[in-house]
Order: C-alpha cells, then structure tokens, then sequence
C-alpha cells in the first residue's frame, strides 16, 4: 500500500503542499508544462530550488502576466464569486478526478465562509483563495495526488500560528475565522512562531485528502519539501513522505476517562451505548485513585470521525468530568471469512492474514451451536472441524 505523509509542523499553504508533492514526482519538469498548458491564459506556474535555515527544498510560484502574485505584502488580488471560480474549473481540460477534487476543494472554502459571512454561498465572493495564483495551487496539488496515487494520505497536527493577519477584510486573529471552519475536525496546534502558518487554501485541500492523522508505520522511499515565502526562526518547510506500508496500518484515537462513582451495572450499559456508537473498542481496567480510592478506567478506541459522537455518548452515561484522548497507530491483519462443510454443519472460519503472517480461527457461534446440538464440549466440536480439514 502507497502511503504519503505530510509534516505540517510550520502549517500548510497551497503552494507549500504543491512543491513538496513536486519534488516526489518522477517528471516534475513535464509535469509543469503540463499544468501550465490546462491553466488559464496568463498564467504560469514554475518551481526553483530554495532553502530555508539551511534546509534546501522547492518554492512554487505562479506567475500572472509576467508578473509573481503574493511578493508584495497588502497586495489586492482582484476577487471572484464562488460561481465564476468553479465554472473556471469546469472549462478547464484537466482528468476528470483532478476536476473533481478542485471543485470539491473550492465548495469547502465557499461553505466556510459562506457561515462565517452569514451569506448564501452564491453571494460569496472569494478574495486571496479567489485569485488564479490560489486556482493554480490547488490545481496542482489536486493532479500530483492524482498522479502520485496514494492509496492513503495522512498528516501530522496542523501548526496554525498565532497572532493576527492582514486580509481583504481587515486585521484578524490567527486562525482566520474561515480557516478555523476549515480545519474542524483536525487535530491542530499555535506552532513555534506568530503569524499565519495555515492558509485556508492549505486547510482546505488537506481538509479533502487527508483521512488519517499521525504517523503511519511505513518504509520510506522519497521525501519531499516545499518551501514557504516567509522566513521565521524555524525552517519555513512543509514535508511530504512517500513510503510503503502494510494494508493493516491505520490511525486510531484513544478516548479514556477514570470512573469512581459508577455502579458496575452502569458501566455495563454506558459499554453498550459506545459500542453501538460505532466504536471499534471498548474495555475497561481496574485502577487506584486519589484517596485511595478503587476505580475503573474506561476506553474506547474509534476512528477519527467518531470523535464527537462518542465523547457526547461518555459524558452522557458516564459520571466522568474529562476525557483524554490520544492519537495511537493500530496494526491490524487483514481479515475474511471462509465456510467449512462438517458432518455437524457448515461453520465458518475466520482468516486473518498479514505482516508475514497468516493464522485461522473457527467462528464461536457456530462451535457453540454444534457443542449445544450435540451435547459436547466446545473443544469436541472443534475436533470435528480439525476432521474435516
């Protein structure tokens, strides 16, 4: 399985993303032309070797009638409405699936600051994200995806900055409000330096293409950097990492909380309730509290997406008044199952395989209807599969 990573530890912008995917691809030359020949006219897009703190890496930059966009700090970029930016797209001759992920890209910005704004989304008109340097990032970040092929794409916490910034609207605290709205759901920190470190462009497309965050297991094969236009004290360097993992490797979170005031009948209920919420997991472990006092600590693993409903379903059930969560990797083997005729019936075989190993496990349900028909042990019953294979 193809894995690609990025490191956000001094945030992401557009142009950060799209040269460090630059330099993980195997014609990044012919790549350019080819973007530069789907881009509208006018416009130009071209990558040089950069370094930041001694770090060397690519810049992308787009330029727009023989002149860079974004040099000049307050600079106007003439803006556009949401619906001129997506038919720009639609005209564009680009594959289809990078078409849809641009589009897609540009409705999430639209709906973020369509809530910020109070405004339907077709009164929106986009200001920095609306200009054609900003189409020519996303553009590009959307076809190196494509191209590249990762069939899983993660990222570490999202560094957002602190601070204020300039905008078209004025002087504001850092997130910007539609850059906040954009990064729900992501694991984020303020980062090392003040200023804006995530762009809504970045906090965007990373919003589309990443489904799993922290560090998967992997063998790493390239390593790519992308340069920001700012200098701090910290390399200004975004970092995307392309590897070979094992179809089990996934990222998972860790929701714990210490209970002292809950019946064992309560827990029992509240471990119904988080299971039915879609969590992967739950158990529980005996632990010593303050005061001396005997306790339960009660876990739930899940995915990423199933944050919030399970955090509502512990407080709800629970007499718990915090929770902590952990981002942890999860290895698992890939599973199947498979039927085995016996004299006793049919009994399934669960299959789990992977890592360099295989292992198969009949399913209990099935040995325990055969132990309870034939009025055997469970182990008997499962002699009779060993029989039969």
């Amino acid at each position: 399985m193809k894995i690609l990573y990025f490191d956000c530890a001094m945030g992401a912008a557009g142009d950060m993303l799209a040269a460090a995917l630059l330099e993980l691809h195997p014609e990044s030359a012919a790549f350019l032309e080819k973007l530069n020949a789907a881009l509208p006219k006018g416009v130009r897009a071209w990558a040089e070797k950069d370094r930041k703190r001694g770090i060397r890496g690519t810049h992308f930059h787009v330029d727009i009638d023989g002149e860079e966009e974004g040099l000049e700090e307050g600079r106007h970029h003439p803006h556009s409405s949401v619906k001129e930016i997506l038919a720009r797209i639609e005209a564009l001759e680009i594959p289809e699936q990078v078409k849809r992920d641009a589009l897609a890209v540009y409705r999430r910005i639209a709906e973020a600051e369509s809530a910020v704004h109070g405004q339907p989304v077709e009164n929106i008109h986009l200001h920095e994200v609306g200009s054609l340097d900003a189409l020519a990032d996303v553009l590009a970040v959307c076809w190196l995806l494509w191209e590249l092929g990762a069939d899983q794409i993660c990222c570490t916490e999202i560094a957002v900055g602190s601070g204020t910034v300039k905008c078209a609207h004025g002087i504001l605290p850092v997130p910007a409000p539609a850059t906040a709205l954009l990064l729900r759901g992501m694991p984020i920190r303020p980062g090392e330096e003040k200023g804006e470190l995530c762009t809504p462009t970045g906090a965007a497309l990373l919003g589309h293409f990443v489904k799993r965050f922290g560090m998967p297991a992997m063998e790493l094969k390239q390593c790519g950097v992308g340069t920001g236009t700012k200098d701090f004290e910290t390399a200004n360097i975004l970092r995307a990492f392309l590897g070979e993992g094992e179809d089990g490797a996934e990222t998972v979170l860790e929701l714990r909380c210490n209970l002292d005031d809950n019946t064992p009948e309560e827990i029992g209920f509240a471990m119904e309730r988080l299971f039915e919420a879609g969590a992967l997991d739950v158990f529980t472990a005996p632990i010593g509290m303050k005061k001396n006092r005997p306790g339960i600590m009660l876990t739930v693993l899940c995915k990423q997406e199933q944050r919030e409903e399970l955090l509502r379903c512990l407080f709800r059930h629970t007499g718990t008044l915090g929770v902590r969560e952990s981002v942890c990797p999860r290895y698992t083997l890939r599973r199947s199952f498979r039927s085995v005729d016996t004299e006793a019936g049919p009994v399934r075989v669960k299959c789990a395989e992977g890592f360099g190993v295989r292992r198969e496990k009949p399913e209990y349900e099935d040995l325990a209807r055969i132990a309870r028909e034939r009025g055997i042990s469970l182990r008997q019953a499962a002699a009779l599969l060993e029989k039969r294979a």
